[in-house]
């Protein structure tokens, strides 16, 4: 039988408004830390009765943004996942509200992304030696047209989406994680372009 084929996703605005709900953000951010699972212990980690994340999770699925993994879980019991392929908001939605769902979403990753660097930066004198010299930060500042920010920006994503098509077969292969290799860990990969001050005047004369 053929594996079923993923690939990243544009969230429309209704998929927008949906997932800028702080409950279905945090239940999309268990499954990924803690893979498939169910909506009893879901519930149990987030201190929620069953009924309200089985309706939040129906309302994630019914987005795209999780599905029920196959072949898991014994009679009723579902359990789920991230749908693999991943996701971009892409561009900003005329719909007003759609585009505030955006900034909430928006804001929501930067929060995310400080915390993740926080708990690394924690973690890292713990961590296995190995998955300390794998690590790495990086910043650069660099002076760039908008076309060659651009560039930059697709080739580094092309990289990331080759070992996203990676990790998804391995996801969809294997979906139980007491079936993977146990040397393989959860690897967060924060990537920004950011023009810093685009959105200025021309600079005063005499200003570096």
């Amino acid at each position: 039988m053929q594996s079923k084929s993923y690939s990243a996703r544009t969230l429309d605005a209704g998929a927008l408004k949906s997932f800028a709900h702080p409950l279905r953000l945090r239940i999309y951010e268990l499954l990924d830390e803690h893979g498939p699972s169910t909506a009893t212990k879901l519930a149990a980690l987030l201190g929620q009765n069953t009924g309200a994340t089985s309706y939040h999770l129906r309302e994630l699925a019914g987005h795209g943004m999780i599905e029920v993994v196959p072949g898991m879980g014994r009679g009723k019991e579902k359990y789920w996942r991230i749908t693999p392929g991943g996701f971009s908001y892409g561009e900003p939605p005329s719909d007003p509200e759609a585009a505030g769902a955006m900034e909430f979403l928006l804001d929501d990753m930067v929060r995310q992304r400080g915390a993740e660097l926080a708990r690394w930066r924690e973690e890292e004198a713990r961590a296995p030696e190995e998955w300390v010299r794998a690590s790495g930060y990086g910043r650069r500042s660099l002076r760039l047209t908008p076309e060659e920010s651009a560039a930059l920006r697709d080739e580094v994503f092309e990289v990331l989406e080759r070992y996203r098509a990676l990790s998804d077969r391995r996801e969809v292969e294997s979906p139980d994680s007491r079936d993977r290799d146990p040397s393989m860990g959860r690897v967060i990969i924060h990537f920004d372009v950011l023009p810093v001050g685009a959105g200025q005047g021309p600079a005063e004369e005499g200003t570096p």
